[in-house]
């Protein structure tokens, strides 16, 4: 037996992985689909379930983040991560049925299963991902069902009950030597023990009887992490390893920044790995991931924001990182303003990432105050990186194209009391009761005082016992399960807690960081929160939540220092 290392959880909620790999093992089969049995899942050219783990006799199941343990009455099932495309499992008193997910095989799609004469592996090669799960023996025997049937049949891997067994079980492309380790399973779960301990001493070095959830967090993150494979051309930290499998253009801010202070590689990486993949005009894609890329909507420009807390522990190249922001930021100004205005618009609720916001319901492709204020910021980041560079004329530039959008922001959307959105295509203007609308704190210092003390009072007016509510929950319009109609979502947090502190409003930062962190350890890091009882919503796992706990407690702990 090895010993537990670090939090407990539950597959319900977090999958089992590894960093690095691109399979996971969890009952969670498809977006909101709960199976019985524990499946290996692998996320190469989407989400889909290869191999059912079914225990012969009942079990509990216990996960950490370097072992996976089935407990029967008489036996167990113990499972580790070896590499990241290869994992040990063995059992002592307990057999396991390891069989194809998917009974039915077709001409384009399914399992194909047969056992090598080359090795005597037994080998599933999978129409869904176009990969093979080969299992080798390395201890005690093993039958095999349904080796070489077509159609619709049940095959697969039997190991058995009444002596000890050990496989390897890996994902491959075509062909491989082999499988050979004189590594003994315990020190392969201890190997993964040390790495996820390294990992999280390096995030969360400031983690204590205060930050509860610090570990599980730093384990969201490690585990959702994948090696460069397909579209994913650097080290990504997945939303999550359950159905949200992407990389969204705004959400690897929030990642990139929880990892910069122990390991900034990673997460220059994180903030470069959409800009892999900018476009012809500048924009980034919507979302990348193994084999696909979007582009058909994209995200807030955010990135000037997150470029400004990344600077103090990430040495990203001065020339190149402008270069691309640059373009990003052009995009916006070239391709997102209507002849004669100076803000931008976006063309949907998707844009701004807020997908279904009631700040869009009048109209669709709107000028909104967030949007300008994203830009802000941005403009001033490049007038740095001009300024660095040794190009006062581009910082000048710069400089006076941000006081311009600020200033068109106050004067044309600022009504005295909030500000508006306006219709790119009408020119009418209107006030929603979304969170959305207030958004322009993230200027902090650079608002004038009254207008900070106005959307300071109205975000404590979303305030609820877990943090801010992305719809007023007095509105007609809230939803507890609404999405951006009502529920407490990281990302919004994350930014009104930065624009509130830097606007001189502390004590209400302090309270924003310290209801959602509350949340974090009550309701785990879920992509969403019901804002009036804190339940977790939607993907159970996402790392934009864990990351966004690791920002504020980090945060919060170094201000006690």
């Amino acid at each position: 037996m090895t010993a537990a290392s670090g939090p407990v959880f539950s597959l319900r909620e977090i999958p089992f992985s590894f960093s690095g790999s691109w399979f996971a093992f969890s009952p969670v089969v498809a977006e909101k689909v709960y199976a019985e049995d524990v499946h290996l899942v692998s996320h190469q050219t989407g989400m889909h379930p290869i191999l059912r783990l079914v225990p012969t006799a009942e079990t509990a199941i216990d996960a950490a983040p370097h072992q996976l343990t089935w407990r029967g009455d008489d036996g167990r099932i113990e499972l580790a991560y070896e590499t990241t495309d290869t994992v040990r499992v063995r059992g002592r008193g307990l057999g396991l049925r390891l069989l194809a997910a998917d009974p039915v095989l077709t001409p384009f799609s399914g399992p194909y299963f047969y056992q090598d004469p080359a090795d005597g592996s037994y080998v599933f090669t999978v129409y869904q991902t176009g990969r093979r799960y080969r299992v080798t023996l390395l201890d005690g025997r093993a039958e095999s069902v349904g080796a070489q049937a077509l159609g619709t049949a049940e095959r697969g891997v039997l190991l058995p009950a009444d002596e000890p067994w050990e496989i390897a079980l890996e994902e491959y492309e075509t062909a491989r030597a082999p499988f050979a380790s004189d590594t003994s399973f315990e020190q392969v779960a201890k190997t993964a023990r040390a790495e996820f301990d390294a990992f999280t001493a390096a995030v969360a070095p400031w983690r204590s009887d205060r930050t509860p959830a610090a570990e599980l967090a730093a384990y969201v993150l490690w585990s959702a992490t994948v090696r460069p494979a397909g579209f994913v051309t650097r080290p990504a930290v997945l939303m999550s390893k359950h159905w949200m499998d992407k990389v969204w253009s705004w959400d690897h801010c929030f990642n990139a920044i929880a990892l910069a202070g122990g390991l900034p590689d990673l997460a220059e990486d994180q903030f470069r790995l959409p800009f892999d993949h900018q476009d012809a005009s500048g924009a980034l894609p919507d979302s990348v991931t193994h084999s696909e890329i979007l582009y058909n909507f994209v995200k807030p420009p955010i990135h000037g924001w997150a470029l400004r807390r990344l600077r103090p522990s990430c040495d990203l190249e001065p020339s190149e990182t402008y270069r691309l922001l640059e373009r990003w930021t052009r995009f916006w100004l070239d391709a997102r303003r209507a002849p004669g205005r100076e803000l931008p618009h976006y063309q949907h609720g998707n844009d701004s990432g807020w997908d279904n916001a009631t700040t869009f319901d009048p109209e669709r492709v709107i000028e909104s105050a967030d949007l300008a204020a994203f830009l802000v910021l941005q403009m001033r980041e490049l007038a740095r990186l001009a300024t660095g560079l040794g190009e006062p004329d581009a910082a000048e530039r710069w400089s006076s194209a941000a006081d311009r959008t600020r200033e068109a922001l106050l004067t044309e959307l600022w009504d005295g009391s909030r500000f508006l959105a306006r219709g790119a295509h009408s020119g009418r203007t209107w006030s929603s009761s979304s969170l959305l609308d207030l958004m322009p704190i993230v200027l902090g210092e650079e608002l004038p005082e009254p207008v900070r003390d106005a959307l300071a009072a109205r975000i404590e007016d979303h305030l609820t016992a877990f943090g801010p509510a992305t719809e007023l929950p007095t509105s007609p319009h809230y939803r507890d399960d609404g999405y951006w109609r009502g529920p407490i979502w990281a990302p919004s947090t994350v930014l009104i807690e930065d624009g509130l502190r830097r606007a001189g409003h502390v004590e209400l930062a302090d309270e924003i960081s310290a209801r959602f962190r509350t949340l974090c350890e009550k309701s785990g890091f879920a992509e969403n929160f019901d804002a009036r009882t804190g339940e977790g919503l939607r993907d159970r796992a996402y790392t934009w939540t864990a990351g966004a706990y690791l920002i504020l407690a980090g945060d919060h702990e170094r201000r006690r220092v």
